[in-house]
């Protein structure tokens, strides 16, 4: 009984947490992805040191980008098919090699830049399987009734390593060079993998696939639903045209600020921070609230700053 009034009197901003699952998930991915957005600020003056030049640090931010743009379409077909948990557990592994290898290549004083795109390309790949099934696995962990929610909460816990990670990592770069922020990111994703596997989850969501060919009719049904379609062309359109600076914050930092490492990750968490406080604003506003309006809104505010 003492647990039924605990859940039942947990703050509508957080009703998600009432779900086991989803606790799990929430703390391990607020550790990985405070690991993953230190070395994100990392790689970014990694590149700049090693080469000093702005289009080698644009052509690993579209290495990283690009599978995921090819490949996001058919790694959706592959979470419906298979097990999310699973698919989960091995994006989240190969993700934890491939820092541990940028780790051990820069702490051994042996990186060059091929490497690091190289291993930006790969973790791109694993990073288009990755967000379809973490995004589908959401609702196993919640239900509908709460799905909107926990959407909220997930970009809160996006959005607070986005801040977290890069002030961190501006001072541990500034203080002791990348690795180390490239070795902790590595060691995040322990976080990640002990919450998936300490997860119960149900006969039906641990085995349950779809079959046929999802990604048609996944095709089909953008095609039939203008609303879907006006929401990907506005995703598309902001993200084409309002950050395209982001990959570009290392030489703002060094060459025309003069702020360094440590000021490059204060940068970055900046905009973090700005986003957090959007997404916990987001996660108490009521199911019927006019998320359409605000989407616009922040749009138009978006594309007027940049």
């Amino acid at each position: 009984m003492r647990s039924t009034q605990t859940l039942s009197s947990r703050p509508a901003m957080f009703r998600a947490l009432r779900h086991r699952n989803y606790r799990l998930f929430f703390f391990g991915q607020l550790i990985s992805l405070t690991g993953t957005w230190m070395q994100s600020v990392a790689q970014g003056w990694l590149v700049l040191r090693l080469t000093d030049s702005p289009f080698l640090l644009g052509l690993v931010a579209a290495a990283n980008s690009l599978p995921v743009l090819f490949l996001t379409l058919f790694a959706g077909t592959v979470a419906d098919r298979f097990p999310k948990r699973r698919i989960l557990l091995v994006t989240q592994s190969v993700a934890m090699i491939l820092a541990a290898t940028l780790a051990g290549l820069t702490l051994t004083g042996t990186v060059h830049i091929s490497h690091v795109l190289i291993l930006a390309f790969l973790l791109g790949c694993v990073n288009a399987f990755d967000a379809p099934a973490r995004q589908a696995f959401t609702v196993e962990m919640v239900g509908r009734e709460d799905l909107l929610n926990a959407i909220a909460l997930n970009s809160s816990i996006f959005n607070g390593a986005r801040t977290m990670g890069p002030a961190v990592a501006g001072i541990v770069v500034a203080w002791i060079g990348e690795g180390p922020a490239f070795l902790f990111n590595a060691l995040s994703f322990g976080a990640v993998l002990a919450s998936l596997s300490l997860m119960q989850l149900d006969a039906r969501q641990a085995n349950g696939m779809q079959r046929g060919n999802m990604l048609r009719a996944g095709l089909q049904y953008i095609a039939s639903e203008p609303s879907v379609r006006a929401l990907l062309l506005r995703a598309g359109a902001v993200s084409f045209f309002c950050f395209v600076h982001i990959p570009l914050l290392p030489i703002f930092a060094r060459d025309i600020l003069q702020i360094g490492a440590a000021g490059l990750g204060w940068l970055s968490a900046a905009s973090g921070f700005g986003s957090l406080v959007a997404a916990l604003t987001l996660a108490q506003l009521r199911d019927d609230a006019p998320r359409g309006k605000l989407l616009t809104t922040a749009s138009l505010l978006c594309t007027h700053r940049s």
